[in-house]
């Protein structure tokens, strides 16, 4: 049966996407805020030596990164729009006030530390609106330019290149701010349009699964109706020839043979059916798969043996598998049988096994003829048979069982003198 495979939910979607986004954001901020500190310790002659409430400030900043780290990779529900912007938000005011709090301890007019002000523009554009990706970016640009007023009230004379290069940051700041925000939705309505997509995928999948099923259904019933028809007609036909009263007891005798027959076949095809269609869970217990193959064989070697075919075991593999016996062993008799009737008389069949891989293969070969490309695509289905008065369950019922066991069963070769059965057995 095909597995229903879930489009996942697009809030979930959105969430593993701000979570991998504010990662990145986290990792940003710390690779910044640890190339700021080695830059302000290799270049204190120009910015003074950092303070040790400066040391403080960046550790605890660097601390509180990693934690908001562990505290993202814990998360695995979903996430809401709303959610994502505040804790966009808080990130944002924490980056600011710690931009601030660190050009106080540094006191300088150019605070080397307001490279982090990019930060919370790129966070809010990522993951908010274009309103507070503007607020993000009004506020950044407000902080830099109440900085130098700050400072130059308490430093005069105000130096107008240090307004010059903070409005030419600003500049910079306006557009990327907006650009990004813009590239981000752009990037997200992509996003829902791949989602809808999938989910109508999904449904069309599932209606065609399901329509596949009913077809299969269908198929088996016709597969069934058609098998059970000639049986039943010819008991009934034969029933009804002897049941003529100017007919003789030889004639009344060989159509109550005829329809016995027929009935013992039409058992058969029953019982085939049921298994075929109803599989039993495999009852399993620890077994050596050599004394399964040489049973086989021994049992194949009565069927063969009015063709002088040659029945044989080669190489076997001695270890133990954990399978139902009486499964594996129906299912191997059944391809052994098969490669009787396809070998001609003088021929040889031979059943071999080896491990491979943490599973056991067992090769069923015989020295017929090779299987047409048309009936090859074919032999496993249910009800397809080249034999006469076969039911076309064998190959279907033992690839079944193959499965049930963890496998699979298929032609590895397809060679005149040279046909292979493959069935692979989980250990």
């Amino acid at each position: 049966m095909p597995m229903t495979r879930t489009v996942p939910s697009i809030e979930r979607i959105e969430f593993h996407a701000f979570r991998r986004q504010q990662l990145a954001f986290c990792v940003l901020a710390l690779f910044v805020v640890a190339v700021l500190l080695l830059l302000h310790t290799l270049f204190a002659s120009l910015l003074g030596e950092p303070s040790i409430a400066v040391v403080l400030l960046l550790s605890f900043a660097f601390l509180a990164k990693i934690l908001e780290v562990i505290w993202l990779q814990g998360r695995s529900e979903g996430i809401s729009e709303r959610t994502a912007c505040i804790e966009t938000t808080i990130s944002s005011v924490a980056i600011f006030a710690f931009a601030v709090a660190l050009a106080f301890l540094t006191n300088r007019d150019d605070s080397p530390y307001f490279v982090l002000l990019a930060i919370p523009i790129l966070q809010s554009a990522y993951h908010c609106g274009l309103a507070q990706t503007i607020a993000a970016v009004v506020a950044s640009v407000g902080i830099m330019f109440w900085w130098h007023f700050h400072y130059f009230l308490l430093h005069p004379p105000a130096r107008r290149t240090e307004y010059l290069e903070a409005g030419m940051i600003a500049v910079i700041y306006c557009v990327i701010g907006p650009l990004v925000w813009y590239l981000v939705s752009q990037l997200n309505q992509k996003q829902l349009r791949l989602y809808e997509k999938m989910a109508e995928l999904e449904r069309a999948r599932a209606s065609l699964i399901e329509q596949e099923k009913l077809a299969a259904v269908g198929r088996f019933a016709s597969g069934i109706a058609h098998e059970i028809r000639n049986p039943v007609a010819m008991i009934v036909s034969s029933l009804a020839t002897a049941s003529y009263p100017e007919g003789s007891t030889i004639e009344r005798e060989e159509m109550f043979s005829i329809a016995a027959r027929e009935a013992r076949r039409l058992e058969k095809l029953t019982g085939d059916f049921l298994t075929y269609a109803r599989p039993s869970r495999p009852q399993r217990s620890q077994i050596p798969l050599a004394d399964i193959l040489h049973h086989v064989v021994e049992v194949s070697r009565v069927r063969a043996a009015g063709n002088s075919i040659d029945v044989a075991c080669g190489p076997v593999d001695d270890g133990s598998i954990e399978i139902d016996a009486a499964q594996v062993e129906g299912a191997l008799l059944n391809l052994s049988l098969n490669a009787i009737d396809a070998t001609p008389p003088g021929g040889r069949v031979e059943l071999r096994s080896r491990a491979n891989d943490g599973e056991i293969q067992v090769d069923v070969e015989n020295s017929g003829s090779k299987i047409s490309e048309e009936n090859l695509s074919r032999i496993f289905e249910p009800f397809f048979t080249t034999k006469a008065g076969g039911t076309g369950l064998g190959l279907a019922i033992a690839r079944g069982v193959a499965m049930a066991h963890g496998g699979n069963l298929w032609v590895s070769s397809n060679e005149d003198g040279g046909v292979v059965f493959t069935m692979t057995l989980a250990r």
